[in-house]
């Protein structure tokens, strides 16, 4: 039996598929999930849902300092039990609490809140975020343009950060076993590699044109009260998964612009 079914076995604590719960099981996986982010002792590490603590374990290893939020009453109380003293322990919603300052972000995360967590991530400062998700969301994070996994998520964390998987993982690998397979991804913040004149606006745009893909452009523009007329404005005749990232930045600068006029 692995450390993981032990646990399930020792605490009665019962997986619960509604919240997305399926523990990591092997510890290969586990220490490869953490190398990858290249911890070093005096880095602030944030972990979202530490589940049974196989990521916990390892992480307080490798780092004097260690955060983790905790949805699930029966899971945040064995965290505080088994860590408490060696660890802070946020017992909330990750997507509703404020995170705290951090430099490295490692999670294996529910695919339920996968992606408000990572756009929440990305509006914090770090240095790098190695997560766990479900393999058809790591792919809509690595889209090429063109490509049906091409989405906002794709262009968010384009614009601000290189993302790169860094190896697929078995559901057998999971207690109770997914339907389908994850993967690790990782995450490093840079300096986009182009410049918007409001950004703000960019990824307005981005959300408006990827809420109606299936639209042109300039109808998804105009129905939704973001121009007035698509006079001046690129693209508008394209739909929006045909637009490069720095394509879709020339078409937000066309936007700003209409919408300030003197700016």
């Amino acid at each position: 039996m692995t450390d993981t079914g032990r646990l399930i076995a020792d605490t009665g604590i019962v997986p619960k598929k509604s919240k997305g719960q399926n523990f990591l099981t092997d510890e290969r996986v586990a220490e490869r999930h953490i190398g990858y982010a290249g911890i070093e002792k005096g880095d602030r590490v944030l972990e979202v849902g530490p589940g049974l603590g196989i990521l916990t374990t390892r992480l307080m290893e490798v780092s004097d300092s260690l955060t983790c939020i905790e949805l699930d009453d029966i899971l945040a109380e064995y965290i505080e039990k088994n860590y408490g003293g060696r660890l802070t322990l946020i017992h909330g919603d990750a997507v509703k609490v404020p995170f705290p300052e951090f430099d490295v972000f490692v999670s294996n995360l529910p695919y339920s809140v996968s992606t408000p967590i990572i756009f929440k991530l990305l509006e914090h400062d770090f240095r790098t975020a190695v997560v766990m998700v479900q393999k058809e969301f790591a792919d809509r994070m690595v889209a090429d343009v063109g490509s049906p996994d091409y989405s906002r998520l794709t262009v968010n964390l384009f614009f601000r950060a290189d993302c790169e998987i860094m190896e697929n993982v078995p559901a057998s690998r999971f207690n109770p076993r997914p339907k389908v397979d994850s993967a690790i991804v990782r995450i490093t913040p840079r300096k986009a590699p182009f410049d918007v004149l409001d950004e703000r606006t960019f990824f307005k745009v981005t959300e408006v044109a990827f809420n109606h893909r299936r639209k042109k452009i300039g109808t998804s523009l105009k129905s939704s009260g973001m121009v007035r007329s698509t006079e001046g404005i690129p693209y508008v005749d394209m739909r929006i998964e045909q637009l490069r990232p720095s394509e879709i930045g020339e078409l937000a600068d066309a936007v700003y612009r209409q919408r300030h006029p003197d700016a």
